[in-house]
């Protein structure tokens, strides 16, 4: 059984906030997120400059296991065939 209670507070947890200032992102305020690391999420190029010191380190290191990730991803199934040369 699920109360109203509960679906306010699964809501709630959806909602995203700037990194910066912690405005959220609600009805017209629309956040972005890092380009690099899609970790954080930011009302503006201005919030954005103001926290990156303290995101830094954390956005160099996501970006770099995506980077890894997309490297290293296995092909798909049908690229497994015979060599076509």
């Amino acid at each position: 059984m699920s109360s109203k209670t509960e679906d306010v507070d699964v809501e709630a947890d959806e909602i995203m906030y700037c990194a910066s200032c912690g405005t959220a992102g609600v009805d017209n305020i629309k956040l972005k997120k890092c380009n690099a690391c899609n970790l954080v999420r930011y009302c503006g190029v201005k919030c954005q400059r103001e926290h990156w010191r303290q995101h830094k380190g954390a956005c160099k290191k996501r970006a770099a296991e995506l980077r890894d990730e997309l490297l290293f991803r296995q092909p798909e199934h049908g690229d497994l065939g015979d060599c076509p040369i």
